[in-house]
């Protein structure tokens, strides 16, 4: 090489640094041209290096679309705001999803490529976001405000969240009613969370006493399972 001339990818800084410049780039294309913009050659001028640069950070073109669909869920991670013990849990609720549907509405190619293909679901950024979810749930079936299981309300909310995006994202930009978004937030809400307490006592005895008081009318248990949960259910109502 002459003497005067200078190496890109010699001068590209310490790995991560590149990595992230890559990324970097990777996203502007992405959200400037579209997920077919991004080609290593491109996404390597973008970035000021050489394309065989980009082959040795991340493997391939999809190894590359997985980093920049990882970075999106640390970002969007990184957004939410985990309030322990919220005042009232159901506006948390709603401000959760409200938060995770601007994410996308904020950074449409970014969310498509994140939320476009089922493997994504196996990024860790992704996984420690749908602990976040369960927590909230698990917070409203505490205080006895849950219509149905933590599972299914944790599926309902993510899945009304991430259809609301990709179908908002999906329509003409005339045919966007902000009323759809709202409508979609308090369908969720009034299916998988109930107006008052079902149990008005905090803790496992009021829901203990709660569930004793019903048993009778059930008919999934048989006698002995009856007099057996019974049994478990007294025990639970007054460990106080």
């Amino acid at each position: 090489m002459p003497s005067g001339s200078r190496d890109p990818n010699a001068a590209a800084g310490s790995a991560p640094d590149t990595r992230q410049r890559v990324i970097d780039a990777a996203i502007g294309l992405l959200e400037r041209e579209g997920r077919d913009a991004v080609t290593t050659r491109a996404v390597a001028v973008a970035a000021g290096l050489q394309p065989p640069a980009i082959y040795r950070l991340f493997g391939d073109k999809e190894g590359l679309l997985e980093a920049v669909a990882e970075h999106g869920f640390a970002a969007f991670l990184a957004s939410k705001r985990v309030v322990p013990d919220p005042e009232d849990p159901i506006q948390d609720l709603r401000d959760g999803w409200d938060l995770a549907v601007r994410f996308g509405l904020e950074n449409p190619a970014l969310y498509s490529l994140m939320y476009g293909d089922v493997a994504r679901s196996d990024s860790p950024a992704f996984r420690t976001g749908l602990e976040i979810l369960r927590g909230r749930v698990r917070r409203l079936a505490v205080g006895g405000r849950l219509r149905v299981g933590e599972t299914l309300a944790a599926n309902v909310i993510h899945a009304t969240a991430r259809g609301a995006v990709l179908t908002w994202l999906s329509m003409p930009e005339a045919d966007r009613d902000p009323a759809l978004l709202t409508t979609l937030r308090e369908a969720m809400v009034t299916a998988v969370t109930t107006e008052e307490p079902a149990v008005r006592t905090a803790g496992p005895a009021g829901a203990a006493r709660a569930l004793r008081a019903g048993l009778s009318d059930q008919t999934a248990l048989s006698r002995a399972e009856q007099h057996l949960m019974s049994e478990w259910l007294d025990r639970l109502a007054t460990d106080a």
